[in-house]
């Protein structure tokens, strides 16, 4: 949020006995995210404010902390955890789906501040744990698309995914008792390439970046 307190690193054990809210608290208080929302907020101006872009903003995070899928998904949760609406920032009533439209194709317009609170994370990872990134691995993860696939006659409309794609990957191996297996994943959406600090100095955590 706007004022970040001295922080301090802790092992994944801390994180993983904690509940979705205390998890989601620690993003809040931790994400150095002011300058995208003070301009946000300038944007904003002096229009209606009946979701304020701090509340919306905190309820996206909040979506990826509860691994929901869709908004859909995160706006049932909302309208049934009144603490988790509370800790947002949301004065009692959830935001329609139109009002999430709106605000997700608005912080596409501001992809570079997003990238520069993504790099100064990074930074103080870094600069608390002098080996982080000097021993890398590589992978990668589907990542379905819940918008309608579009096609070359159809124009954007807001309810299509105009980049996304079909995709397939295929997993092989060898059983215990020889038999060799394969699986085939496939998907319409994207592929996520992750680059992960594979020998992390610090119990062994694996971070992603």
């Amino acid at each position: 949020m706007a004022i970040i307190p001295q922080k301090k690193l802790f092992g994944w054990e801390e994180i993983e006995s904690l509940g979705d809210l205390e998890r989601l608290r620690l993003v809040l208080e931790y994400m150095p995210d002011e300058e995208l929302m003070r301009t946000l907020e300038r944007r904003r101006g002096h229009g209606r404010d009946d979701y304020p872009v701090r509340a919306m903003w905190n309820s996206v995070l909040a979506g990826i902390v509860f691994q929901h899928e869709s908004i859909e998904k995160l706006r049932r949760e909302l309208g049934r955890n009144g603490q988790l609406r509370e800790m947002c920032g949301f004065n009692g009533r959830v935001p329609p789906a139109w009002v999430y439209t709106r605000f997700l194709k608005t912080l596409m317009k501001y992809e570079t501040v997003i990238e520069g609170i993504f790099d100064r994370l990074v930074k103080e990872v870094s600069e608390e744990l002098p080996e982080f990134g000097k021993h890398l691995a590589m992978d990668s993860k589907p990542v379905s698309s819940f918008a309608k696939h579009k096609n070359k006659n159809q124009s954007p409309d807001g309810r299509r995914d105009i980049e996304a794609d079909y995709g397939k990957k295929e997993y092989r191996g060898v059983n215990e008792d020889g038999k060799a297996w394969e699986k085939i994943v496939k998907w319409f959406g994207y592929k996520l390439h992750l680059i992960v600090d594979e020998l992390s100095p610090y119990n062994g955590v694996k971070m992603v970046f």
